[in-house]
């Protein structure tokens, strides 16, 4: 990972984040799959946080992102999940229930990259990757 800068600050801020669906529901496969990982590319770009690597598994999303230091990683989450929430209930209005606009369960996993190198993290999604394969063979 290169150092980025803003005006005044040079910075490598990277994160591995992961949450999971509202009752940790299997429901991310297909075309579900699709648009959570559209959705989630989109929103990493429109609120300036670099989306170095993600996965979509079928019950729990990867995010390995770089967020510059003038955002919060609470802010950039609480940002994510709801917007994404909103946007993939507009595509699939059978996940909303009785009136229950919740998509993501409300807590999540961050931790900062440098205790670990980057290598590993990716080898991790890659790993869950194959796990979730298995697991819906």
């Amino acid at each position: 990972m290169d150092k980025q800068s803003l005006a005044h600050t040079v910075y490598i801020c990277t994160y591995h984040i992961v949450f999971i669906p509202k009752y940790r529901r299997k429901i991310m496969f297909g075309e579900v799959k699709e648009e959570v990982g559209k959705v989630l590319r989109k929103l990493c770009e429109m609120y300036g946080v670099q989306l170095i690597k993600g996965a979509v598994g079928v019950d729990h999303v990867h995010l390995y992102v770089s967020i510059p230091p003038k955002f919060a990683v609470s802010d950039f989450v609480a940002y994510i999940k709801g917007k994404s929430a909103l946007m993939l209930f507009d595509k699939f209005p059978h996940f909303r229930g009785k009136g229950d606009r919740h998509f993501w369960a409300r807590g999540y996993h961050v931790s900062t990259v440098g205790s670990v190198n980057e290598a590993t993290i990716e080898e991790y999604i890659e790993k869950q990757m194959e796990i979730d394969k298995m697991e819906r063979n």
